[in-house]
């Protein structure tokens, strides 16, 4: 474990009927094959806001409203490669446009008790308890 901590933002986003959007990272990835909720790495200069608007018109070719964005929780860990990485989730219920999956291999719509069944990578799995206690 070495440097800065990588700083990572996502987002789950929340549908009308109360159903979560998750997406299944693509097979030769780190932990690919498993589902986590969207998002990616902060840019220099971003804010967590900015970076989670950013990344999810590039993954899902959504417009989000940054001050839509509610704070869940974080969790940190290291990840195979042995950085440090700090995941930070946001929830949201409103966006524009309809999902693309333009970077996963799919995205599908899961109940919340449904989450829990799901495959992910580790910091996902604490960041569904608390989402799940939110909800």
């Amino acid at each position: 474990m070495s440097g800065v901590p990588l700083l990572v933002a996502a987002v789950a986003l929340i549908d009308s009927e109360g159903r979560v959007l998750m997406q299944r990272r693509r097979e030769g990835k780190e932990h690919g094959g498993l589902w986590e909720f969207p998002g990616g790495k902060l840019e220099p200069g971003e804010t967590p806001e900015q970076a989670t608007v950013r990344e999810i018109a590039e993954e899902l070719a959504l417009e989000l409203d940054p001050s839509m964005l509610q704070a869940v929780s974080f969790a940190s860990g290291v990840s195979p490669s042995g950085r440090m990485i700090v995941l930070l989730l946001y929830l949201c219920r409103e966006w524009h446009g309809t999902p693309e999956c333009c970077d996963a291999e799919v995205v599908g719509w899961f109940e919340p008790k449904a989450l829990r069944a799901l495959l992910m990578p580790p910091l996902d799995i604490p960041l569904t308890a608390a989402l799940l206690a939110m909800l």
